[in-house]
């Protein structure tokens, strides 16, 4: 008698949208699991976002902090990564869509970690995004990076000396620790590094404003270590005006009304946005399907074990996420994707799920200037020189690959140590390439080249796809 084969049984198949600190360290955290992990993201890296504004500074290349995710998770045989925006979830058939220039697709899953991050909000006036580009991508940085250097080189050719004014005239909206570390990193650029290039500008009279609507520096620091870092950066030249609300923003100036009531006008070419945050849409679509609430800043509220409320096999992580007034930084989105990655191995082996999650905060730090920062962990507080160490042992921790920390090491060595920055190449594509696709209007969408002949490949598997790919080799 002829034994029949048993076909396989398909392994579990888990899908990650999102490409950030919440779905990197969850795929990797399943890498033993018996499980196929998809990995969906708009992007082909993984952004190290605190280290952002030394992109748009100069200080790094966008390479140094922004790895390809397929290179991170090159090694880890149950994990694939596919490129796309994902564009709807649908809970009740648990698939995925996700879109390529024109190119729509379906993934299916048996349970769904979501850790899309989050964007840049401006309270309802997105307009202001035209003229003051914000903080949360590589395209982002690099276009404030042709913005701040091309104003010195504007400066150099301008007739007036109100127009030098209004070029070296930099503001930026938010003081939180984008802000001070923008601020105070444009500050550094201006006094040391440009200081000998120019000749008809002094660089170092450049001016640097912080802007706040909030009544103090680094609210989330405390009193004291907000005192200390308005402190330091009034020493290198930062103007910290608070209780300042940005009211209007255009291609020449900021207007602002003060607490007062007073309304003024602060004439400046670069502005930059590090004021607020808004949750991926994604999380719209995931509270209008299972009646979870949405707090204002479009996060899900989800139950204490991160799963969407009636639906245990979608976890949601990170900026996402609104649980327990949890904040928005990296340390919560690595903490909370781990614990959704214990429960789906413990859901698996038959195990009883853990408790509650909850976050371990490890503290919070900035950098205001070279040699300079704050840092608060636990119930010790550090300024100056030692929580500046103490920041860049944090951050070399945390970038992902030893290459990167390697070269990251090396640059910061050039800029803290010396007046360069290596990364000074900047050009007219990058300062206004944005607002070009902008103005070409909705109707615009760049599309993939095919001919008839081709068509859609079926889902598949992590497995099949690699067979698949062995074969066609």
């Amino acid at each position: 008698m002829t034994a029949q084969q048993v076909p396989a049984t398909p392994r579990h198949r888990v899908v990650v949208v999102g490409s950030g600190f919440g779905g990197l360290f969850g795929t990797q955290a399943l890498k033993h699991a018996d499980v196929d992990i998809t990995l969906i993201a708009k992007t082909t890296h993984h952004l190290f976002q605190p280290l952002l504004y030394q992109v748009a500074t100069g200080i790094l290349s966008e390479g140094e902090i922004a790895p390809a995710t397929r290179e991170v998770l090159a090694r880890q045989r149950n994990a694939r990564v596919l490129l796309g925006n994902v564009t709807h979830i649908d809970l009740t058939a648990k698939t995925v869509t996700s879109r390529v220039l024109d190119r729509d697709t379906v993934t299916p899953y048996d349970t769904l970690l979501v850790a899309a991050g989050a964007g840049q909000s401006y309270f309802g006036n997105d307009h202001f995004a035209q003229f003051a580009p914000g903080m949360k991508s590589i395209d982002d940085a690099l276009e404030l990076r042709g913005r701040i250097f091309s104003s010195f080189e504007w400066a150099e050719l301008a007739s007036t000396t109100k127009e030098i004014e209004r070029l070296m005239t930099f503001v930026v909206v938010g003081a939180g620790p984008t802000g001070v570390e923008m601020a105070g990193q444009i500050a550094e650029l201006s006094r040391r590094t440009l200081r000998r290039d120019f000749r008809r500008i002094d660089t170092s009279r450049a001016r640097i404003v912080l802007l706040d609507a909030a009544p103090t520096v680094l609210s989330a620091f405390g009193d004291q270590l907000g005192a200390k870092a308005a402190q330091r950066l009034a020493e290198i030249g930062v103007e910290v005006q608070l209780g300042a609300k940005v009211t209007g923003v255009d291609a020449t100036g900021i207007d602002v009304e003060d607490a007062d009531g007073t309304h003024r006008r602060i004439e400046s070419v670069c502005k930059v946005w590090a004021a607020g945050v808004q949750a991926s849409e994604l999380g719209a679509q995931l509270a209008a399907q299972s009646g979870a609430e949405l707090d204002r800043a479009g996060r899900v509220a989800v139950n204490d074990d991160l799963t969407l409320p009636g639906h245990p096999e979608v976890f949601v992580v990170g900026d996402m996420a609104s649980l327990k007034g949890y904040p928005g930084v990296a340390q919560v989105a690595i903490q909370g994707s781990r614990y959704a990655a214990e429960q789906i191995h413990r859901r698996l082996a038959g195990k009883p799920e853990k408790g509650p999650f909850e976050y371990h905060d490890k503290g919070s730090m900035a950098t205001i200037s070279r040699f300079s920062a704050v840092a608060s962990i636990g119930k010790l507080h550090f300024t100056g020189f030692i929580a500046w160490v103490l920041w860049l042992a944090v951050h070399l921790v945390y970038i992902i690959g030893f290459k990167h920390r390697l070269t990251t090491l090396l640059h910061w060595t050039v800029s803290f140590l010396g007046r360069g920055r290596s990364e000074r190449t900047v050009t007219e594509q990058q300062v206004f390439a944005r607002t070009a696709i902008e103005q070409l209007g909705s109707g615009y969408a760049p599309s993939l080249p095919r001919v008839p002949a081709d068509r859609r490949p079926p889902t598949q598997s992590v497995a099949q796809a690699r067979e698949e790919g062995s074969r066609a080799l």
